[in-house]
């Protein structure tokens, strides 16, 4: 009998998961926020819940229901995690095992060089140590630390782990969407005419085309689910990135010249962008967002037989994504509202 699924955020990142987990024969029901979206889920074969984030008794009733829960509608809504907690604890009393994967990012690593320095310090998801010793006030950790203590409230019930992503690139299968990062940077360029970087754009991080971290969700259900309840509870954290290391001056630099070849922008050369724009970044999260260090390691993912399959993050921004963006039209305010992870 097929396993039965809960995925909450069925967009960029779900969106994938949910075509793998089809393929593989699972029953699929994902939470949709309109009832135009319904039609479109149902030729797939997936079951729909209409409802949004802050219906916490929706979600809990749910995963009552759900074998396995997915949350990757944002890093940063802690109710939801919540209800889905709930809805986990309302299994245990039943007697039945959950699996719950929940989607963080790695803001929650980064750092405050604002583009100045690349720093030497790389997390390995072997250590968690690291990860456990960063302050309660970094960016989504306390949406991780309420599933840090779930996990051991929950032990002989539940399997719980905590996926991490870098910068997120690349096209879906289905859908025209583009991740956050590297997009919002093209939009950003073209509307000031120069390509933007945070200071001097020496910052790094990793990258992860969305495939590929659709793919290492699957192998990370997979192992999850024939796994031990005690090898699981040892180390709640998954990175998953495909080696690259860029600079979000190097970033920038291609960003520049596409953009002039395009006829976009006058100058190739990247500039360093003023806090009065960051409003047409992530507003005050912008340093963070786009201009920090957050090198990481995706040691676990690899050891259970994962690897990247997808072209890297400047083929596919030049080849994929900027031909998106370069026919979009009206204007564009950046995220400032809401920082996704």
């Amino acid at each position: 009998m097929s396993r039965s699924v809960f995925l909450i955020g069925p967009g960029f990142i779900g969106g994938e998961i949910v075509d793998l987990l089809l393929t593989s024969k699972y029953n699929v029901t994902t939470l949709v926020r309109r009832e135009s979206a319904v039609p479109e889920f149902a030729q797939l074969g997936v079951k729909t819940v209409v409802g949004t984030l802050d219906d916490a008794s929706l979600i809990k009733d749910q995963v009552s229901i759900s074998d396995i829960v997915f949350h990757t509608a944002t890093a940063d809504h802690l109710p939801s995690v919540e209800a889905i907690l709930e809805g986990v604890k309302q299994r245990a009393k039943m007697g039945l095992q959950t699996i719950y994967i929940h989607n963080s990012g790695a803001s929650l690593i980064a750092d405050t060089s604002g583009g100045e320095y690349e720093s030497n310090t790389v997390f390995d998801d072997e250590n968690p140590s690291q990860i456990d010793s960063l302050p309660d006030s970094a960016p989504h950790r306390l949406i991780d630390l309420a599933i840090v203590r779930a996990r051991r409230e929950l032990a002989a019930h539940a399997k719980m782990a905590i996926m991490i992503p870098p910068v997120i690139y690349g096209v879906p299968t289905r859908q025209s969407r583009l991740s956050i990062q590297l997009p919002t940077l093209v939009r950003y360029s073209i509307k000031y005419g120069y390509a933007g970087q945070i200071g001097k754009g020496l910052s790094v991080w990793n990258y992860i085309h969305v495939k590929d971290l659709a793919r290492g969700y699957m192998v990370l259900l997979h192992w999850m689910e024939g796994a031990p309840l005690e090898d699981v509870l040892e180390n709640p954290y998954f990175f998953c990135e495909n080696g690259e290391h860029l600079s979000w001056g190097k970033c920038a630099a291609e960003i520049g010249r596409v953009l002039k070849g395009a006829g976009k922008i006058g100058q190739c050369s990247p500039k360093s962008i003023p806090e009065a724009n960051y409003g047409d970044l992530f507003g005050g999260f912008s340093g963070i967002v786009v201009g920090s260090n957050a090198k990481n390691r995706a040691t676990r993912l690899r050891q259970l037989g994962w690897a990247p399959l997808e072209k890297e993050a400047l083929a596919s921004l030049v080849e994929d994504e900027i031909p998106i963006i370069l026919g979009e039209t009206g204007e564009f305010n950046g995220y400032a509202s809401a920082v996704a992870s």
